[in-house]
């Protein structure tokens, strides 16, 4: 990840998504988007067994209805509670308390779209890994983070450290002018994914309604 985001060495970024199999098969069952393609699309690379992908079970309109819902409903609030406790964490001057704070608020962000629009996110921290997902989405994600600087790729590699560096290393630093920059894209982060859940919320509504 640093060779993709810092040196630019690598262009496309790579992680890995662990599940079980029980896992996978049950994500299937309940019809989580994000496995249907994994079983429609993905490429067995090495199979320790024959042992086949359950059949994907769809959700019908009303259920993909009721959970997109449900996330929205769920993770959007915890999102903004997170933004309201790094602008009085500013104001207080606990500029690493507003990082922690920031990065929290991104991250369910990134969770809000992922499970509005996939019903699955994966079960990490990591700020870029998650960008990465939620792109995939939305090509109106891509431009919320500016890449184009050194400075741009530096900052969001701080916000993504805050995560562990706040909580366990007294070396981390942050400005109060970066923090400043890094909200108002936080904030432009929070408009787009408002406005991608509510048309796939609206999808889902037009879908129900015909069924």
């Amino acid at each position: 990840m640093r060779e993709y985001g810092v040196t630019g060495t690598l262009k496309t970024p790579v992680n890995f998504i662990v599940h079980t199999l029980q896992e996978v098969n049950d994500s299937l069952a309940h019809g989580r988007y994000f496995f249907m393609d994994v079983k429609n699309d993905g490429v067995a690379l090495y199979q320790s067994d024959d042992t086949e992908l359950h059949t994907p079970k769809p959700k019908t309109p009303k259920q993909a209805l009721a959970m997109a819902k449900e996330y929205f409903e769920d993770w959007l609030p915890s999102a903004q509670s997170f933004m309201r406790g790094y602008s009085h964490a500013v104001d207080d001057g606990d500029l690493k308390k507003a990082a922690f704070d920031l990065h929290q608020a991104c991250e369910r962000l990134y969770h809000t779209v992922l499970l509005v629009c996939t019903f699955y996110t994966p079960h990490v921290h990591n700020l870029g890994f998650l960008r990465t997902q939620a792109e995939r989405i939305d090509p109106r994600l891509t431009y919320v983070w500016p890449r184009e600087t050194k400075r741009d790729r530096a900052c969001f590699e701080q916000l993504k450290e805050a995560y562990v560096k706040v909580r366990y290393s007294k070396h981390y630093r942050i400005t109060k002018e970066e923090l400043e920059w890094l909200g108002e894209q936080v904030e432009e982060l929070g408009r787009v994914v408002h406005e991608v859940c509510f048309e796939r919320i609206s999808k889902l509504e037009s879908a129900a309604q015909s069924a």
